[in-house]
């Protein structure tokens, strides 16, 4: 029998450590995603003793992510996701924008070239799936109001980053004069046109392309995966087999998002939230999200692991002020944009607060991105180090951001005047409220 087991080595060294580290971070009144994260410092290659393999780590962290996505959108609908359209789309564009317009003010400082810092201020600008939804999880906020501002928010970032991660090759190689290496690079459905019919894509056909492929996964899951997903599970739930069940969810939901970004170039998170979201209109939703949680929760511990790995901590001592500077960017100007933002849309002060803690981080699109600017020799590998260094502190600080806001709202409701939505219509239903009470977390909650 080989003894060479990067995988089972992999997996019980990111479980054990965060488990210790997690349960210590608990005792002294910390995350315990703090613990998690130090657990991959440990284990990763920039300090003494074990590495843990870093192609399999993060491999197995998206794992984490795709469970994630299917059971928030086992929790949405395809109504729920468009009542909130007119707030988290311009929110998200308006917000992006400026974060990318710091990031790449910053790089420009840095003596970066224009394109480096461009892919700098997007990396810090889109937030991290798994830290948003943890946190809205954690405070039952996903199925209120603002958690569905906030999981719209973060679709809409998703579908830029889709198209970031396709056209940022194809600029770089065509900027370079290279048009037909934009085709190979950029996407197959481009390098086939490129190669088997002559046809050689500019940009702007670039953009059309992905669109289209992205248009045609959310046709195809509206009109046949409606249809066909809520089908197949109910066939295997008459089975009365409870394991072919869990089995038959975690297929439709790892299957879907494999397939999604294989045939259609959608991220894996996205797919998986389409495939939870179709099969949120089947009464086996519930039964879906229930037997898919305990994985959710494992893998999501790895991906902690897994940004904890790639963090190197000799840059806050070898590059102490972009750090420090990177993390204001995430921290404070993304939150500050989205507050007034959504305070511009109207909505409550409470809204706007939770919503600018919930994007005060980033994550896996940020690494993607990083990984891809150095590839192409867009970002310096210093650019690298600094957004993985503002993702780890940004994710730490997410907590905290959370506590804060709570302390902010009483003095920031007495100034904007918006302590609560609709006064009078909540003074006539205090009647009503007395013989059917509503829990409290309900109450509070704008309509």
């Amino acid at each position: 029998m080989p003894h060479e087991t990067p995988l089972i080595s992999t997996i019980v060294a990111g479980f054990v450590l965060a488990f210790v580290l997690g349960a210590i971070a608990n005792r002294f009144k910390l995350p315990p995603l703090v613990g998690y994260l130090v657990a991959g410092v440990l284990v990763g290659p920039h300090t003494p003793g074990y590495v843990a393999d870093q192609k399999l780590a993060p491999e197995l962290a998206e794992i984490g992510v795709i469970l994630l996505m299917f059971g928030v959108g086992l929790h949405f609908s395809l109504k729920d996701l468009l009542s909130v359209r007119g707030v988290a789309v311009p929110g998200a564009v308006a917000q992006m924008t400026f974060a990318t317009l710091l990031g790449w003010a910053l790089g420009v400082g840095l003596g970066w070239s224009h394109g480096g810092g461009l892919v700098f201020g997007l990396a810090l600008s889109v937030a991290s799936t798994v830290v948003l939804l943890k946190a809205l999880q954690e405070r039952r906020l996903v199925e209120s109001e603002r958690g569905r501002i906030a999981v719209g928010w973060l679709i809409v970032e998703d579908l830029a980053m889709v198209l970031a991660l396709v056209l940022i090759p194809a600029v770089s190689n065509i900027a370079s004069g290279d048009g037909a290496a934009a085709a190979v690079y950029g996407d197959p459905f481009a390098a086939l046109l490129a190669r088997g019919f002559g046809v050689e894509l500019n940009i702007w056909g670039i953009i059309g392309l992905t669109l289209a492929k992205v248009a045609a996964f959310v046709a195809l899951m509206l009109i046949v995966g409606r249809r066909v997903i809520p089908w197949v599970l109910h066939r295997i739930a008459h089975t009365g087999s409870r394991e072919l069940f869990r089995l038959g969810v975690l297929a439709i939901a790892l299957g879907v998002a494999f397939g999604a970004a294989k045939l259609f170039g959608v991220s894996l998170a996205l797919g998986a939230f389409f495939a939870g979201m179709i099969l949120s209109e089947s009464e086996l939703s519930h039964s879906a999200a229930q037997e898919s949680l305990p994985l959710r929760d494992a893998f999501s511990v790895l991906f902690f692991v897994s940004v904890g790995m790639l963090f190197d901590p000799a840059i806050l001592v070898r590059d102490p002020l972009p750090v420090l500077a990177t993390f204001a960017i995430i921290v404070v100007g993304k939150s500050i944009a989205a507050f007034l933002i959504v305070i511009a849309f109207r909505r409550t002060t409470g809204t706007a607060l939770t919503i600018s803690a919930s994007l005060a981080q980033i994550g896996e699109f940020s690494f993607i991105l990083a990984e891809l600017g150095v590839g192409l020799n867009l970002l310096p590998e210093e650019g690298r180090d600094l957004i993985l260094a503002g993702a780890l502190m940004s994710i730490v600080f997410n907590p905290i951001m959370f506590m804060l806001m709570d302390r902010l709202k009483p003095r920031l409701e007495g100034r904007i005047g918006r302590a609560s939505p609709k006064p009078a219509v909540a003074a006539a239903a205090k009647p009503a409220a007395k013989e059917a009470p509503k829990p409290a977390a309900v109450e509070a909650e704008p309509a």
